[in-house]
């Protein structure tokens, strides 16, 4: 049985499929951002006013890195797909639209790529 419109079957515009997964993969890094938000605020709160030698020391131990990179990723994804939301709802021209989201994802490759380096360089003492 045919859901869509008369002028849908016509167009050939109809459901992209993909709907649920991009909903359910930004309420999913919606909530692992609670805790690790909140362990990125005790970080900060922990490493204020630390000098250098501190925050590489802190960072060698492979569980504050490696749930800092967790962070990074996880935010920089929820992130992309919010973005990824404002630009299709918002941005009508289909060029500029098609622009804009690749540019949302490259700049959400390069801020989470350059973080996690310079997470991994501090935590190897680099």
């Amino acid at each position: 049985m045919d859901m869509r419109t008369p002028y849908a079957k016509v167009t050939g515009k109809g459901s992209a499929r993909d709907g649920t997964g991009h909903f359910w993969r930004q309420r999913l890094t919606g909530l692992a951002n609670v805790p690790l938000t909140l362990f990125l605020v005790w970080l900060v709160a922990r490493l204020a006013g630390a000098d250098r030698p501190d925050v590489v020391a802190l960072l060698a131990n492979p569980l504050v890195a490696g749930l800092l990179v967790l962070t990074i990723i996880s935010v920089c994804w929820h992130m992309a797909l919010g973005m990824a939301v404002v630009i299709e709802d918002y941005v009508h021209a289909e060029g500029l639209r098609l622009l804009l989201i690749i540019g949302n994802i490259f700049l959400a490759v390069a801020v989470s790529g350059v973080s996690v380096v310079a997470v991994l360089m501090l935590s190897f003492g680099g």
